[in-house]
């Protein structure tokens, strides 16, 4: 009888979402094959001790740590030096996806259309009127190493510009100002290591209640309408699925990645990339995967096959 692998879940963490990922790990940890699989749920935070002295009896990490210490590279690194592989993108793909600013400066550098930015530092000079001058309005305020939509603010005037950006900086050293890109959102989940397979395209409708897909859009059942597959044409779809693809390349992710866009006039704009998406009940990926013909379990078993063969 072959034995099972074994699993350690890792979820919560110290993050501004860490109750998304004590979610997504228990989604996760609830939804492996038992059969193949002996499964321990791990939340850093309060058992690295644990994690630390259990490093011999692991044969695979799931990561589910979303944002910081888990998403930019850092949970990676000591997984690195701890000698336990893991599911996903290593040290430098998550570092870099993270970074709103790097990840835009790598985006463009493979040719792929983004909006135009400002960088403001923490202390640094800033002026409400260069930005609308530079960027129109309205624009998008959001902290350079943040998930989830935490801190994000569409400001449509002076005063909401500047509220945005103090909300931010109280997130990060860091705040991003961008250009509004209005059109149709969607979303493309990509599997793979070597070949990269798109999941069916989602598109994401918030309800009249919020402005944007923020985190309690995200998180809240029933907040937003997810269509899948998105009602696009087929061209466009292809398109987004080709440039989701390529992003998880220029930012050498692996095993999956979830690509946020904009449709607009018929051109497409690459938003982010998440190196870890959610995989609550409500999250994009296991949605994607579902129209795809697979269930948790199955998506699961995919990915954990991808991460062994990657590693092996």
């Amino acid at each position: 009888m072959t034995s099972k692998i074994r699993i350690a879940v890792l979820a919560g963490g110290w993050s501004g979402e860490r109750e998304v990922s004590l979610k997504s790990g228990k989604a996760v940890y609830d939804a492996l094959n038992r059969d193949r699989y002996r499964v321990t749920l791990y939340d850093p935070r309060d058992d690295l001790e644990g994690l630390v002295a259990k490093r011999a009896q692991i044969d695979l990490a799931f990561i589910l740590l979303h944002g910081r210490f888990g998403e930019d590279g850092r949970i990676q690194g000591m997984l690195d030096v701890l000698r336990i592989p893991f599911v996903g993108s290593g040290v430098l793909a998550s570092a870099l996806a993270l970074n709103k600013r790097v990840a835009k400066d790598v985006f463009r550098g493979a040719g792929l259309r983004v909006a135009d930015e400002m960088i403001l530092v923490r202390g640094g000079p800033f002026s409400a009127d260069d930005v609308m001058e530079r960027l129109g309005l309205p624009v998008v305020i959001k902290p350079v190493s943040e998930g989830s939509s935490l801190g994000i603010t569409i400001a449509h005037d002076q005063e909401a510009i500047e509220e945005g950006i103090d909300k931010a900086f109280r997130y990060d050293r860091e705040v991003m100002v961008e250009a509004y890109v209005g059109g149709t959102e969607i979303t493309c989940s990509i599997l793979g290591t070597q070949v990269l397979e798109a999941l069916p395209l989602i598109e994401i409708v918030p309800t009249d209640a919020y402005a944007f897909f923020d985190y309690k859009a995200k998180y809240t059942p029933g907040a937003t309408r997810e269509v899948c597959p998105a009602p696009i044409a087929p061209r466009l779809a292809e398109q987004a699925a080709e440039i989701a693809k390529r992003a998880h390349r220029a930012l050498g992710c692996s095993v999956w990645s979830r690509s946020d866009l904009i449709i607009r006039d018929e051109s497409l704009y690459l938003l982010e990339t998440n190196t870890i998406p959610g995989m609550t009940e409500t999250s994009l990926f296991p949605q994607a995967a579902r129209a795809a013909g697979m269930s948790l379990s199955d998506l699961l078993d995919r990915m954990i096959s991808l991460s062994l063969e990657a590693c092996a």
